[in-house]
């Protein structure tokens, strides 16, 4: 993509409202637009990172065996009625009247609408185990949205529901989202910790929180020091493997949200491995066994004729708050710093002297080849000054810029700069292709 065809609105001062790194630089790198309060339109340098971000989400959802299908943001109301939650959900509900009167809601989650789907075509035992997924914008009218779009009330969320024989089948289920959320997140570039959590009104009395580490976490955190290196299973995990082992590791070392924590038992841990922190929840998994396909009536057949509920979990990723958290755990003075895999574009090319035949030629071919090598560039071919693109190739973030000006090429060679580490290195143009071609990777 050339910046002279693209649609980038950044800005040099920063939003009186935004109060948090991520807020800040989302708005200056023009990745959204604020509409309301907690609503924001994406504009297109935050969308090419909310696609990327679905997509290792949905890779990762589909190699763990879960099907993606979509259901619909409005839900009746009688749904929920049925499952008992309608008016214990509270104001954070959007509630709806149709033209004909109607109860509907605009879907804060979804496990009333997938319970009723399952029972509607699943009878017998034989055809669980079943886990669907989609990905969908949700609804929550925060009483104070704030920081952008870690607590909006629009935001863009991955949620599956498994639905087994038994709790054992139940818990197996629950194992593999557990071990493909740890890869989802560690292909984002994330060291995300699973916490013992508080179940909230999605029910239950087993769920997780996924939670990376930063300043302006919502929560406070404790958890074992050695819980935050741990390396991730790795993408070439048996799913259909006994899984229990490497929960087991991931949840025998202390580790809690502060609505669960135990001050007794963390402080059994050794004294060098306490960590106490603030946190940004970016997943949550949930096992709540017949919560709602009892009252709903969701039941299979036995082999030996008798009915009972299924056993169901629930898990949750926030899509569009992973943008944002991302941002909090990755930045400088300067501006975002993306990983390779998230990354809008891979590449800046920055050209120093637009309208030089040399410096122009070199910048197009380099443009063809990293386009060629799937690298995703986006050229600055405005007439801005130097000093402009520089400011702006580092306020968005991408990981790698290639700077191209009549000076190096005189003396045969191109810059390459990384922009987490600022290092800078000068290469003839075709090694610097090599190497940039080398790094088109995803973390894991």
């Amino acid at each position: 993509m050339r910046v002279s065809k693209y649609f980038l609105p950044t800005l040099k001062e920063t939003p009186s409202e935004a109060q948090i790194a991520s807020h800040r630089l989302m708005l200056r790198a023009g990745m959204v637009r604020q509409e309301a309060a907690g609503i924001y339109s994406w504009l297109p340098l935050g969308f090419k990172v909310l696609q990327n971000i679905e997509q290792i989400v949905r890779e990762e959802q589909n190699r763990a065996g879960a099907v993606e299908m979509l259901m619909p943001t409005i839900q009746p109301a009688e749904l929920w009625k049925e499952s008992g939650r309608y008016d214990a959900y509270g104001k954070e509900m959007l509630r709806i009247t149709d033209r004909h009167k109607r109860e509907m809601l605009y879907g804060p989650t979804n496990e009333e609408m997938l319970t009723a789907i399952f029972r509607s075509y699943c009878r017998s035992y034989k055809e669980l185990p079943k886990m669907l997924y989609h990905i969908q914008w949700k609804f929550r009218d925060e009483v104070r949205p704030r920081f952008g779009v870690m607590r909006g009330r629009e935001f863009l969320m991955k949620d599956a529901y498994s639905f087994d024989v038994d709790e054992a089948a139940a818990r197996r289920s629950y194992n593999r989202m557990f071990i493909a959320y740890l890869n989802t997140f560690a292909r984002m570039g994330l060291k995300a910790v699973p916490m013992r959590a508080e179940t909230g009104p999605i029910g239950g009395d087993l769920s997780h929180e996924f939670i990376i580490l930063a300043d302006t976490g919502e929560s406070a955190v404790f958890c074992h020091k050695d819980l935050v290196d741990m390396p991730a299973p790795g993408l070439d995990v048996d799913f259909d493997g006994d899984l229990q082992p490497l929960v087991d590791e991931r949840t025998a070392l202390y580790a809690a949200t502060e609505d669960v924590h135990d001050e007794a038992a963390f402080m059994k841990v050794s004294e060098d491995k306490r960590l106490s922190a603030r946190g940004i929840e970016v997943g949550q998994v949930f096992y709540f066994g017949t919560k709602y396909s009892e009252p709903m009536r969701a039941n299979v057949t036995l082999a030996d004729g008798s009915e009972q509920p299924v056993h169901m979990g629930s898990y949750g990723v926030g899509v569009s708050r992973i943008a944002g958290a991302i941002i909090e755990a990755s930045h400088d003075e300067n501006g975002i710093i993306w990983p390779m895999a998230i990354a809008p574009f891979k590449v800046g090319i920055i050209n120093l002297r637009q309208g030089d035949d040399a410096t122009d030629a070199a910048c197009e071919e380099a443009y063809a080849a990293l386009v060629e090598a799937g690298l995703d560039p986006l050229y600055d071919d405005s007439e801005n000054r130097a000093g402009a693109k520089f400011s702006r190739m580092d306020l968005i973030g991408l990981p790698w810029q290639l700077i191209i000006g009549p000076r190096g090429l005189k003396d045969g060679t191109v810059e390459i700069k990384e922009r987490a580490s600022g290092e800078r290195q000068s290469l003839p143009l075709d090694d610097a292709l090599n190497l940039l071609r080398s790094k088109n990777v995803s973390a894991i």
